[in-house]
């Protein structure tokens, strides 16, 4: 699923105290995001001070005021900056539809005909969100399709809740490093003019035993931490009723499947549920829209959706015009020069492939962009050093596919805390996003073979096909 990417190159942005001065606003912000986060609160409001002292800070210190303001509008307004908010509402909206014609229940009814408790129910979610995200080839669709249907499911039936979100996250990180249609596989191969289907290939001994630790993780994780229910017996036992509905996300899931944008799959979608739930009698037109004359407002599950939604958008927005600052100060291009020099063996190019790129994953906070930056730093050192087109592809996707799925400032782990506020209706509570990343025992374990990979040398080949 490709989206394209709009990025500021005109300007150039000058700090008083130099590099340091440009990391100032962005160690703010993340000092701030892991305070709030430690704290337990989940509702990411709380972020949007942080961020918004953490660009006041930045404001204060550019040289050209002007140009630093320009530079957050322009990394505000990004077309994928208006791609995911759309997708934020949508997949919210359509969240609040399935729960109001009754997919949950449904859900539980067949979790308690294959005799599923909370830890088998958290290890089969990993499994269904591993496959929609290598159907899909993404995350973010994974998490906005998967997270509404089946956090308040497991959560009725007495799954450990962090367990049960980094199972959600889990399997989409599953499919965003290795789906042929991933746009991190597909950047990360070309970007290396490596074949992509020799590419992915050569990813399955890398995720295969990343995925069995996850497995192993969560089965461990729900076992010694499940809940007992708290919900009533009527809710547990579930209804059959809402099982047509099963067909909005397989419809969303085919439209992916060809091709389809993620606006289009999403309000399709959208479209589709809304139709299926008013002739199956299970949604209400009241519920589609009604008035309230007496308190002027209008009332809709649409509305509804759309409310839910706006913490994470607003977040998303100005998160991405302070790391345009950031991006427009060079701080990456010294870093890339750097690393350049100091490359002298194929092993030492390895490490600096995958530094920069953890480095330009963590500063920029999104993975294509991230890639698309370190990209003619791993081509030239790789070529010079001899470092294969697919083994310097796998680190890049290695670097993408971990810290984005861990770290409570990234939009991913952030979306699948926002997500976990689907269970309110069930009186399932949230989870934070220091604890998604935290039980995303799938990017742990990428991460952990990312570490065998550079430090032992783990997926090197002999063959020349490695070389693709």
């Amino acid at each position: 699923m490709n989206i394209d990417l709009q990025e500021d190159k005109t300007i150039s942005l000058k700090f008083y105290g130099g590099i340091f001065g440009a990391l100032i606003p962005f160690i703010i912000f993340i000092i701030g995001v892991v305070i709030i986060a430690l704290s337990g609160a989940p509702d990411e409001k709380g972020f949007w001070p942080v961020l918004i002292l953490a660009m006041s800070l930045g404001l204060i210190l550019a040289k050209d005021r002007t140009a630093f303001s320009e530079v957050v509008i322009a990394g505000m307004s990004q077309k994928i900056v208006m791609i995911m908010i759309m997708a934020w509402m949508l997949a919210s909206i359509i969240g609040i539809l399935m729960t109001l014609t009754g997919f949950v229940e449904a859900l539980i009814w067949i979790s308690n005909q294959l005799n599923l408790n909370g830890v088998g129910f958290v290890v089969a979610t990993f499994i269904i969100c591993c496959i929609v995200s290598l159907s899909t080839g993404s995350s973010f669709a994974t998490i906005l399709i998967c997270s509404p249907l089946l956090y308040p499911t497991g959560g009725v039936l007495g799954a450990h809740l962090p367990s049960l979100a980094g199972a959600i996250i889990g399997g989409a990180a599953f499919g965003d490093f290795i789906a042929p249609i991933s746009d991190t596989t597909i950047a990360s191969a070309l970007s290396q003019k490596a074949k992509i289907g020799a590419t992915v290939k050569s990813r399955i001994k890398y995720v295969l035993p990343a995925a069995v630790l996850a497995l192993v993780g969560y089965t461990i994780t729900s076992t010694l931490l499940n809940a007992e229910s708290s919900t009533n017996e009527m809710m547990l036992s579930g209804k059959p009723a809402g099982l047509i509905m099963l067909t909005v996300p397989a419809f969303i899931i085919f439209l992916f499947l060809n091709g389809k944008h993620l606006l289009h799959g999403l309000l399709f979608g959208l479209i589709f549920g809304t139709l299926v739930g008013l002739a199956s009698g299970l949604l209400s037109l009241q519920q589609v829209i009604s008035l309230d004359l007496e308190n002027f407002v209008a009332k809709s599950f649409v509305i509804d959706g759309i409310n839910r939604a706006v913490g994470l958008s607003v977040f998303t927005m100005l998160l991405m015009g302070l790391v345009a600052t950031l991006q427009a100060s060079g701080i990456m291009n010294n870093l890339v020069d750097f690393a350049a020099l100091h490359a002298k063996t194929k092993k030492q190019a390895e490490s600096w492939i995958a530094g920069v790129m953890s480095t330009a994953v963590l500063l920029t906070t999104h993975s294509i962009v991230a890639i698309l930056m370190v990209t003619d730093f791993s081509n030239k050192t790789g070529e010079k050093l001899g470092v294969a087109k697919i083994r310097r592809a796998n680190l890049l996707s290695l670097m993408a596919c971990t810290f984005p799925f861990i770290l409570p400032y990234f939009i991913p782990v952030i979306l699948m805390a926002n997500m976990t506020a689907s269970g309110k209706e069930f009186g399932i509570p949230q989870v934070g996003p220091l604890e998604v990343g935290l039980y995303n025992f799938m990017s742990w374990g990428l991460l952990i073979m990312a570490s065998i990979t550079l430090f032992f040398g783990f997926g090197k080949s002999p063959s020349k096909t490695n070389d693709k």
